[in-house]
């Protein structure tokens, strides 16, 4: 049985690169490292390009790197993504792959990229976990639950992380960015979009809060080990920065609420979740209160609306990379309508709420 992940294919041509320079770079800088290299792309990932690498000992190794052509600003920096998997592996006990180089001399391959760990285990893209028992799928949603915690009570100007973002406002400066970069890959009307441009901002909660937040964080984006239900490390941190820990908290939180229409597999709105083997949302966040220490997980819906509407922004931009020709993932241009789809669902709670 091959420990190789079911999600590789040969290199995407928009993404080939000069794998001979690759191979110099990596034995100049990671120790053990052996020549020659062999490369394959994972598919899935919508925006940095990710490709497994194995060299001439059979190491496996992970490289992420900034996709080709025009980018949207502030977008794609592979440097963030490597500082703060660096700052994490080294100093808290949050599970992430070990980081061992980053290069931003775009000679080497054409643009920035990093080096990680490939860690062989679950990768479980479906949110639905088929194959897997109910009582899997609880404790997999209990790890993930814990591994939240745990980021969320790290001491981040402990761990170098101190100048990772700006303290407080997050909720605003959020709003502000995904709004813009909306409006920059925006390829129709979508009105409850333009109603939650208006709302959101004249309706933040108070209480302000700052914690390293993941800002993708997802079933889809850890590591499952290959037999235990647990998770042994987290992915992809491109959006991370410092902000709202809530915030990170209801995009977790948003499957609750996805039923048909929201990608492949839907999420668990409709599902008897006792039989289905997870817990309920008002566990879930039970279990994260307990755990940093919280006695409640105040104005959720809130915190709903705006994680469905930043994924809105996002998927949109995603799609718009994929009609441009440039994206990272070939299934790009579905991604259409689930930006109009999850603008709706957010503005209807909101709808709910007023």
């Amino acid at each position: 049985m091959s420990d190789l992940p079911e999600n590789l294919t040969p290199v995407r041509q928009a993404h080939v690169f000069d794998e001979a320079k690759l191979a110099e770079y990596m034995k100049a800088n990671i120790e053990g490292f052996r020549g020659p290299i062999s490369i394959l792309q994972f598919e899935g990932g919508q925006s940095n390009p990710t490709f497994h690498v194995t060299d001439g000992g059979g190491c496996m190794y992970v490289l992420r790197k900034k996709p080709p052509g025009k980018l949207l600003p502030s977008a794609h920096q592979v440097d963030r993504e490597y500082r703060v998997i660096k700052a994490l592996a080294d100093h808290t006990d949050v599970p992430v792959p070990k980081p061992y180089a980053l290069c931003q001399d775009e000679a080497v391959i054409g643009t920035s990229f990093y080096i990680m760990q490939f860690l062989p285990g679950r990768v479980i893209a479906d949110a639905r976990m088929p194959g897997i028992s109910p009582a899997d799928r609880g404790k997999i949603f209990d790890s993930m639950n814990d591994v939240l915690a745990r980021l969320h009570n790290v001491d981040y100007r402990a761990v170098g992380l101190g100048d990772y973002g700006r303290e407080g406002q997050y909720i605003q400066r959020q709003l502000a960015r995904w709004s813009s970069q909306y409006d920059l890959a925006r390829t129709e009307d979508i009105e409850s979009m333009e109603a939650l441009k208006k709302w959101l901002p004249e309706n933040i909660p108070p209480g302000d809060e700052t914690r390293i937040n993941h800002g993708d964080y997802r079933l889809g984006n850890t590591i499952v080990h290959p037999t235990e239900p647990r998770v042994i490390a987290v992915l992809d941190w491109e959006l991370s920065t410092l902000g709202h820990p809530l915030a990170d908290l209801g995009y977790n939180c948003m499957m609750y609420h996805f039923g048909e229409g929201f990608g492949a597999s839907g999420g668990y709105a409709g599902l008897d979740l006792t039989e289905f083997g997870i817990p309920t949302e008002q566990e879930y966040l039970a279990a994260y209160a307990r755990r940093t220490g919280r006695t409640e997980v105040p104005a959720w819906d809130f915190y709903l609306a705006f994680s469905l509407f930043r994924l809105a922004a996002i998927v949109q931009g995603v799609y718009k990379r994929g009609l441009d020709g440039n994206a990272s993932s070939e299934t790009a241009t579905k991604y259409g309508n689930r930006a109009r789809v999850m603008a709706d669902l957010a503005w209807s709670m909101v709808k709910k709420r007023a």
